[in-house]
């Protein structure tokens, strides 16, 4: 008799009970099944297949130029993956900010060709009706306040957001309106410590930080910002897990090197 092994998912439900009893939540960013596959297995709560696949995955600038057709065929690679964590998938620049109708045909596309669990959508009041007609066809919405990378060429730099009072004042409504609206999650990204655990703090669902400090109910990562793959990235609030840079390319040169002098394959490696 074969026993298999049962997997308890992540749900939105467990998330919130997460932040209920005061559990951590992890995630962090994946693009491809390999990548996916690993950070499963070590347990990662939350895997985010984020636009910011436009900038670590197809080298752009910004995370602006990805499609939604990119960001499908990521977010499928991902789910395929996964047999724990939860996915969940940003819709990108410019398929949700303009029309409702087109935010929530953007959403179920996601969700019926890629097989993720949730999406994730970037800014406040004036995303408002998007967020609720997503939400209207049963799709998990996370939002993203504070920096929103899709709107760097309104803020025209990526420093630090909402230090100042009036600003501050509008992510904390907006994080609560995101949270009447229905929301089962948001990520703050950038933003004074002490602003971050207030909303935190105000707001009963979990609130997970990319640069907020310790206060909040999680933290995400760009994958290859934390595995050291970019040296380029060197914001404060990045750790480095790994130099997997200097690991490749030392891999890499050795392989060349047995190549060029015949060493590689030896007879061992032969058939």
């Amino acid at each position: 008799m074969s026993i298999h092994k049962t997997v308890k998912k992540v749900t939105t439900h467990q998330l919130q009970e997460m932040k209920n009893r005061g559990e951590k939540i992890s995630m962090l960013t994946a693009y491809d099944y390999s990548m996916a596959r690993i950070l499963d297995a070590a347990g990662i709560d939350v895997i985010l297949v984020g636009d910011s696949a436009s900038n670590v995955m197809a080298g752009n600038e910004t995370t602006l130029p990805i499609t939604l057709d990119q960001m499908i065929y990521h977010a499928t690679s991902v789910a395929k993956a996964v047999e724990r964590a939860f996915v969940i998938v940003d819709i990108p620049f410019g398929y949700y900010q303009g029309s409702s109708t087109e935010a929530l045909r953007s959403a179920i596309r996601i969700m019926k060709e890629s097989g993720a669990h949730a999406v994730k959508v970037e800014g406040g009041r004036e995303i408002k009706d998007s967020v609720l007609r997503i939400l209207s066809a049963g799709v998990p919405v996370m939002g993203h306040l504070g920096l929103t990378p899709q709107s760097i060429y309104k803020f025209g730099t990526y420093t630090v957001r909402a230090r100042e009072e009036e600003e501050a004042k509008r992510l904390v409504e907006d994080a609560q309106m995101l949270e009447e609206c229905g929301c089962f999650g948001i990520v703050l990204e950038k933003i004074p410590s002490q602003l971050a655990k207030k909303v935190a703090e105000d707001v009963s669902i979990p609130i997970i930080g990319i640069g907020a400090g310790p206060g909040v109910d999680g933290q995400v990562l760009v994958m290859q910002d934390m595995l050291g793959i970019t040296k380029e990235f060197q914001p404060r609030f990045l750790r480095r897990y790994a130099d997997l840079d200097s690991t490749i390319t030392g891999a890499v040169s050795s392989y060349i090197k047995d190549v060029k002098s015949g060493d590689f394959p030896n007879d061992q490696e032969k058939y």
